[in-house]
């Protein structure tokens, strides 16, 4: 009886311990599965609701609330001025945005891009405070070809006849202003269209005393437009160019007109009956 037991005792002990190693490996297997699996699961990145646009969105379209919905965006990536709230995207009581940029589906709807609540999209909205908006004639040569567009920065040069004096005229070209920023080409102020047109007229963002100096420039002579680049941060000089420093010419200098001193007489009156008689005398100092 003793013997089975202990028989019994054994093998209880056995099979307890291969439990153990069966539950020790499957745990172990378990383990290095899940450590594998998290390894493969990228970052969790923290996100929040943006507007974005559910279509193509282009330049003086109505923003309605059909036009967005909200997408989860990285946080720590939104773009500057994108709308996360209904209510600031479209206040309530307040009537619809406009477009002002083209927005392709998805893009992040940014205050850039549309008017405030209410305000029509014209040229109102690209004048910054102080600036005033100002019409150049211009044609295929003045106006670069037609390759001109909104936001693109020119100078402006002024040709004319200006007054070299002795009754003399010269005709000038003269920079009047540097780095003038365009609003317009003709009737078109967005900043999307790519296609080149010969312009008639450009609409320019000046301050008042600009608006002065281009009117006065254009109805005293000729304006010529000349584009400026992307990312030129130089600010030109003054240039004046007449017809004789563009081909090298020197002015004649003035001839010295000598006048031939005129001897000096002295005299003085005497009166002899009824005669006055001049009688000259040494001159003196």
């Amino acid at each position: 009886m003793r013997s089975l037991f202990g028989l019994v005792l054994v093998v209880g002990i056995g099979l307890a311990g291969f439990a153990v190693y069966m539950v020790n490996g499957s745990m172990k297997a378990y383990e290095q599965q899940l450590a594998m699996e998290r390894a493969q699961r990228p970052d969790v990145v923290p996100t929040v609701e943006v507007y974005v646009a559910t279509r193509p969105l282009r330049y003086g379209e109505v923003l309605d609330t059909e036009d967005v919905r909200t997408v989860a965006w990285p946080k720590n990536a939104v773009p500057e001025g994108s709308f996360l709230e209904a209510s600031a995207l479209f206040p309530e009581g307040k009537r619809n945005r406009y477009v002002l940029r083209s927005m392709e589906k998805d893009e992040a709807i940014m205050a850039i891009k549309v008017t405030e609540p209410g305000e029509d999209a014209g040229l109102t909205n690209r004048l910054e405070k102080g600036m005033r908006a100002f019409a150049i004639r211009v044609d295929v040569s003045s106006g670069v070809s037609g390759f001109l567009r909104p936001s693109d920065r020119v100078d402006v040069y002024w040709t004319g006849r200006v007054d070299t004096g002795s009754g003399q005229s010269s005709e000038v070209t003269k920079l009047i202003e540097s780095g003038v920023k365009l609003i317009a080409v003709d009737q078109t102020s967005s900043m999307d269209e790519a296609q080149a047109n010969i312009a008639r007229t450009v609409t320019v963002a000046v301050n008042p005393q600009q608006v002065a100096n281009l009117a006065q420039a254009q109805s005293t002579g000729r304006l010529s437009l000349s584009l400026v680049g992307a990312e030129d941060d130089t600010v030109a000089e003054a240039i004046e160019v007449d017809q004789n420093a563009l081909l090298g010419i020197e002015a004649p200098k003035p001839q010295e007109v000598i006048r031939q001193q005129e001897p000096q007489t002295c005299a003085i009156r005497t009166r002899r009956g009824s005669e006055v008689v001049m009688i000259p005398i040494p001159c003196t100092q």
